[in-house]
């Protein structure tokens, strides 16, 4: 995108013609395009650092389970070319360096306001713009508000009595110590056995004096493969990098990895066989994402490729009656997030590590001293709360944003979002969600570049007509919703309580799937706002 002058000028009286919420992936990015613009800009961010997800997710084990070098940002040449990533899927460390690096190649971090929480946002009907509060009661005002506030950072603590009574040391992995935590010989219990659980038991289990993993929904858990990149192979990937984004553009999710064409019935036991294995023994996503193209969406294919997984996790796991419970029996493959692992089920062979299964012997509290189930205590040094996050909208509801007379954002969202291309909301002129429910996810960086493309072209097709007010119509967010809940049906993923379909127990509310996602896969979904693009945004409505 070309750099062009501000035409249209914002008042004086207000601070900013633009303040973006958040200094992550989406958030750096946003920054970036806009300052393209000659606007001004300001980025509030809650943490003492930039990165977003990789600032505050510093969990042992953390790391990519999308490959480095198609996650990083492909929007300049410079960049891509200067950055050597040292494995194919990232820890953690490594990628707050890049984002880092990012911020200050490009000089954002003056336009950025660390420490900076967000408590409310409310639109002003006289001046078409938005009055924005900090936790601290600072106040700021600009024509457009913009949420870069992710899909995964709004985190949530379980409902057991007793929490705050625990005399140990005890966490969330979202908000893990910067200095980090001493496992040596320590009793340690972690709650949970999703994505970040996995990560965080294969590598403490490394150092740990007795490990107790509390678990109530087994996930299917496949192997990550990872592995250093040589200077030879990294030049080998700079040089490819046009045909690496080529072939993520093409993908429904934005990765390398894509459906395989075939249905499952359609080639024999033995190919299927071989086939599978053949992703399991290939590194990342394909084993979820190259699967035959049917598997999400036919039960019985789902079960097939299900068995298969199972079959690898009792061939890996020792004791029988283990295997079975680290089996998932209430959703199929795929489902639900795939976690990839290095070597997590082998951490159930080790003499110091236990699986309880809370729903044979339920969690009745937290203690002073550890955990107390319906069966025994555990008398724990460390308690890790690995217990997910309140996904997708959670982060909005933790802001007070209200748009036209007052509406409440929380309680227009209360049976589930209502948006215009995930980017719009009726009733909240000049907000633009970037990467916001009903849009099309993925490989987050692959689409957040896209998000934080098409919102700076509504943002400059404004400014430059001198447009002062941008919304999404009733009819509008009606047809997109309506196109988003149908693509939904039929999808497998969209009947499992999940956080991709925004089930989070300890949320009030959020008890039950509901279709939070655009289900057509991005290339669709970039054909559609491109086509709204296109249009001059008739179907939005510009005063």
């Amino acid at each position: 995108m070309s750099t062009s002058p501000r035409i249209a000028a914002v008042p004086e009286e207000l601070d900013f013609d633009a303040i973006v919420i958040g200094a992550g992936v989406s958030g750096l990015y946003q920054l970036y395009r806009l300052r393209e613009l000659g606007l001004r800009v300001r980025v509030f961010e809650a943490g003492t650092g930039v990165g977003g997800t990789w600032y505050w997710n510093r969990y042992p084990g953390a790391r990519f389970d999308s490959e480095s070098w198609t996650y990083g940002y492909s929007f300049s040449p410079e960049l891509l070319k200067e950055w050597h990533w040292q494995e194919h899927f990232a820890p953690q460390p490594e990628t707050e360096r890049y984002l880092n690096h990012v911020a200050d190649k490009f000089d954002l971090r003056r336009d950025i306001q660390l420490q900076s929480r967000v408590a409310s946002a409310q639109f002003q009907e006289e001046t078409s713009s938005w009055d924005i509060v900090l936790e601290d009661g600072r106040r700021y005002s600009a024509r457009f508000l913009l949420t870069a506030i992710g899909i995964l950072s709004a985190p949530t603590m379980p409902n057991i009595p007793g929490v705050s009574t625990f005399k140990g040391q005890a966490c969330h992995t979202h908000a893990w110590p910067k200095e980090g935590v001493d496992f040596a010989g320590k009793r340690v219990g972690i709650i949970g056995t999703g994505a970040t659980a996995v990560q965080t038991i294969q590598e403490i289990a490394k150092t740990v004096g007795h490990l107790s993993v509390f678990q109530r929904t087994p996930n299917w858990c496949a192997p990550l493969h990872n592995g250093k990149i040589s200077k030879a192979e990294m030049h080998d990937i700079q040089s490819r990098y046009d045909e690496i984004f080529a072939l993520c553009r093409t993908s429904p999710g934005c990765y390398i990895h894509a459906p395989d064409p075939r249905k499952t019935m359609e080639v024999s036991a033995a190919e299927r066989e071989a086939f599978w294995e053949k992703l399991y023994d290939s590194p990342g996503f394909g084993v979820w994402m190259g699967q035959f193209s049917d598997t999400l969406t036919d039960r019985e294919a789902n079960r097939l490729a299900s068995e298969f997984i199972a079959r690898k996790i009792r061939q890996r796991v020792k004791d029988p009656a283990v295997a079975e419970k680290l089996i998932p029996k209430n959703h199929g493959l795929g489902t639900r997030r795939v976690p990839l692992e290095t070597g997590y089920y082998e951490v159930y062979n080790q003499p110091n590590v236990e699986l309880v299964d809370i729903n044979d012997t339920p969690i009745e509290r937290i203690t002073p001293t550890g955990i107390k189930t319906s069966d025994r205590e555990y008398e724990l040094d460390i308690i890790i709360y690995a217990t997910g996050f309140d996904a997708i909208t959670g982060a909005f509801d933790r802001i007070d944003i209200r748009g036209v007379d007052g509406v409440r954002l929380k309680d227009l969202w209360q049976d589930g979002p209502q948006t215009y291309l995930g980017v719009l909301v009726e009733g909240f002129p000049n907000m633009l969600m970037v990467m916001g429910p009903h849009a099309g996810l993925g490989n987050f960086t692959r689409t957040a570049e896209y998000s934080v493309e098409w919102v700076t072209g509504l943002i400059q097709f404004a400014t430059e007509r001198g447009v002062t007010r941008v919304e999404a119509t009733s009819a509008g967010v009606a047809e997109w919703t309506d196109h988003v809940m149908a693509l939904g049906q039929g999808q497998l993923m969209n009947e499992i309580s999940s956080w991709m379909t925004g089930v989070n127990r300890n949320v009030e509310g959020k008890q039950r799937p509901r279709i939070m996602r655009y289900s057509g896969g991005h290339p669709a979904y970039r054909e559609h706002c491109d086509a709204v693009a296109a249009s001059g945004y008739r179907a939005l409505a510009l005063g």
